[in-house]
């Protein structure tokens, strides 16, 4: 069976950008598919995406304790089934799980033998720099997210390895070591 790695970090800090870049490289590794409550947006895949979920399917779920981990993001519900995880690691596939930090150590509780990686930005000041050049948000989200990182800090000094992200190349080969050197 192979290992689960559970990568958290902060809107912002570039843990999408890293992973992607990781894959890229490393094409017998595959990134978790979570199921969300969120409408389908223009050019995603059912099962490349997302499995999108209505919300009485997803309570369901949450009945039948068929998710590692679930949350709630801007009224949308995200979750991680058991099964798919347990599946592809069953059928040997090297799986990387991209969840908050809240999440991640639910799945660690779950899953001892899962490796928890948290991508930490070079400073806060950075990381809202960063929110702030996206133009994506408005200033109640970007102040919602800065106040929800402390939070997010604190739970990564129970993770396994932290990767501070001052470059994208910097973090993938960091990324590469930990995952590949154990």
């Amino acid at each position: 069976m192979k290992k689960l790695y559970v990568i958290s970090g902060s809107s912002g800090v570039g843990k999408g950008t890293v992973i992607k870049e990781f894959l890229k490289k490393h094409p017998d590794f595959r990134l978790s598919v979570s199921c969300t409550t969120r409408g389908k947006r223009d050019g995603e895949v059912e099962g490349v995406n997302y499995y999108y979920l209505t919300n009485d399917e997803f309570d369901s779920c949450i009945e039948n304790n068929e998710f590692l981990e679930w949350a709630e993001f801007s009224g949308n519900r995200y979750g991680t089934k058991k099964e798919i995880v347990e599946n592809c690691l069953k059928n040997g596939e090297n799986l990387i799980l991209e969840i908050d930090t809240k999440g991640a150590l639910n799945v660690k509780s779950i899953m001892p033998d899962s490796a928890l990686i948290f991508i930490a930005p070079p400073s806060l000041e950075e990381l809202e720099s960063r929110l702030r050049g996206r133009h994506t948000e408005t200033e109640e989200a970007i102040q919602k997210r800065l106040a929800s990182i402390k939070l997010e800090i604190q739970n990564s000094e129970k993770f396994d390895y932290k990767i501070v992200n001052d470059t994208v190349e910097n973090a993938v080969r960091k990324l590469e070591e930990i995952i590949l050197n154990g």
